[in-house]
């Protein structure tokens, strides 16, 4: 909904001003699909770009992907994928391909360092992540206008779980947008006229692509993502023609041309391994027991989400009665066919964490957009206290940010302040202006607030939490001290982050073997946590030598979520 002038020349609040001159904007790009994609990339870029180099890699997840790439590259083996001397059978090899197509134009560019530099194997989870806001304008285009369906893709734009996976070197934001692109094709085939038999060649094309590519980057969540819903809309209509319109016979033969020539090759190359690992251990485990720590109750991503989906999730509540209302509408049913099934599949999964459920909530923002457009957008007296949530989050994440930089930070991050108190006024403008505005205007103060809340964050103030980065720091002492990686051994701080900073031939050991290298001479390193020192240097002691303590390193591990202590021992040099 646009904002009028008033009639009076009464100087409008300034958080009214805000918001009329961000809808004029908002209405303006809307004009044209050029305008609203041109936005939809800018916002995109400003909200997923802060913090993309400058971040160090996160263990464990991400670090664990983007050594196996760096692996890849090391070993020209581009079919096996492998973390040090250990498999990693868990995801097909798709991202992996985009990481080292993404390194070795960064090789080519910036030479060799690339390979030990994150944000080109971040690079695919980025564009994945521009790419999924873009689908989701196109998609949402199949039930709403221009309008609408710029109002979808900023929900997605200004979401915190697809800007934190857009900074992640792993599959999820590419995922999104692998299933994005089928989704938009299926919900064209669900909205055609009755009389119409097949679509075009090039749509089932993207759709076939898009669960070809989704299978090679996360094995059988694209077809659950995609294939639940055509399942429950079939039976809904006792009817496949949302599926036949798709052109299933040649649609299949060129998704499995797409994808068997590596399930093939990996079949072979670990003689069935790979499906065993990835198939009955790591997806049969995930569904029966909460794998890694990862267990959590039924209803936990219906708790997640008002954290995950902010600020989008305030609308997208707005929006609930409308959904309730028009559910037997064709354009709500198929939204809903999207969102509930499977995520009552995720509920009930034994592990869980919050990106799993991630590619629903596109259909989510497209649901709140088509209430948007039918006017149904409204924040009643039982739903208006929630615009709070805008500034209480944002408030909630300041302050636990504030509270980690006073404890772990390093410097004074004279670029987090003023882009974080910036944050705070807006959101605060965006709860107050919405009961005068409407939710539109307000939500469009509530993105730019997020926006600054993100360059706060990511780029002024996570990578001056110096504490928290110890790879960083032990690799950079490795690096001063010129001694390659197979001279360098750790325990027990052996996360993988270490190994992709420091390098593949890092020896993840115990405290005899670091002793061992010590009594071996030369330019060698011993990175050893205080629980392990005094077994250390009883070794030490025992074998006749006395390594040099260079410095000591602290830090929080947030992984196991305790203080380290690390020794960093030289050996000793060797007398002539």
């Amino acid at each position: 909904m646009a904002i009028t002038a008033p009639a009076s020349t009464t100087r409008r609040p300034l958080a009214l001003e805000l918001a009329h001159r961000l809808s004029r904007g908002f209405d303006a790009a809307a004009g044209s699909h050029v305008r609203a994609c041109a936005l939809l990339l800018i916002v995109a870029l400003v909200a997923f770009l802060p913090g993309l180099g400058s971040i160090s890699p996160i263990d464990r997840d991400e670090a664990r992907f983007a050594q196996a790439s760096k692996q890849m590259l090391e070993s020209g083996n581009y079919v096996d994928i492998r973390f040090k001397e250990d498999v990693r059978y868990k995801k097909p090899v798709g991202i992996h391909w985009l990481q080292v197509a993404s390194v070795s134009v960064g090789e080519a560019l910036v030479g060799p360092s690339a390979r030990t530099t994150i944000a080109f194997y971040r690079i695919p989870s980025l564009l994945g992540a521009i790419g999924a806001v873009l689908l989701t304008y196109w998609t949402a285009l199949a039930f709403v206008g221009r309008r609408g369906a710029l109002l979808a893709g900023l929900m997605m734009a200004g979401c915190v779980l697809l800007g934190i996976e857009a900074r992640l070197a792993k599959t999820d934001a590419v995922l999104l947008f692998t299933v994005l692109a089928s989704m938009g094709v299926l919900a064209r085939s669900w909205m055609a006229a009755p009389d119409v038999k097949r679509l075009s060649f090039g749509l089932s094309a993207i759709f076939w692509t898009g669960l070809a590519c989704g299978i090679l980057i996360k094995g059988p969540m694209a077809p659950l993502f995609v294939g639940l819903p055509i399942v429950v809309l079939a039976i809904m209509e006792r009817s496949g023609r949302i599926f036949t319109r798709l052109r299933p016979l040649p649609g299949i033969l060129w998704c499995l041309l797409l994808v068997l020539p590596w399930f093939v090759a990996i079949y072979y190359v670990t003689n069935g391994q790979f499906y065993k690992l990835a198939v009955g251990v790591d997806m049969l485990g995930k569904v029966t027991e909460g794998q890694e720590g990862h267990w959590a109750p039924p209803g936990t991503y219906l708790l997640a989400i008002w954290g995950t989906f902010w600020p989008s999730i305030v609308l997208a509540v707005m929006a609930l009665p409308f959904a309730w209302r028009m559910r037997r509408e064709r354009a709500v049913r198929f939204l809903l066919a999207w969102i509930v099934p499977t995520w009552i599949v995720f509920e009930i999964t034994a592990t869980k964490l919050p990106h799993y459920v991630l590619p629903l909530y596109p259909a989510l923002a497209i649901l709140t957009a088509l209430a948007f457009e039918r006017g149904n957008l409204s924040a009643g007296r039982r739903l208006a206290p929630l615009v709070w949530l805008w500034p209480v989050m944002g408030t909630l994440l300041v302050g636990a940010l504030v509270f980690g930089f006073v404890m772990l930070g390093q410097g004074l991050a004279l670029l987090a302040w003023p882009f974080m108190a910036l944050a705070l006024v807006l959101l605060v403008f965006a709860a107050r202006v919405l009961p005068e505005a409407g939710p539109q205007p307000a939500f469009l103060i509530a993105v730019a607030g997020a926006l600054a809340l993100y360059i706060g964050v990511f780029q002024g103030l996570m990578p001056q939490l110096r504490g928290v980065w110890i790879s960083e720091r032990l690799a950079a002492i490795a690096r001063d001290s010129g001694c390659p990686a197979d001279r360098i051994a750790t325990v027990p701080y052996q996360e993988p982050s270490l190994a992709f900073l420091a390098g593949t031939n890092i020896r993840f050991t115990g405290p005899d073997g670091a002793a061992d290298l010590m009594k071996e001479g030369g330019c060698a390193l011993a990175f050893i946590g205080k629980p392990m020192l005094p077994f250390f240097q009883a070794r030490s002691k025992a074998i006749g030598v006395e390594p040099k303590l260079l410095e000591r390193v602290d830090g929080f591990a947030y992984n196991g979520g305790r203080m380290q202590e690390i020794s960093v021992f030289r050996a000793p040099e060797r007398t002539p």
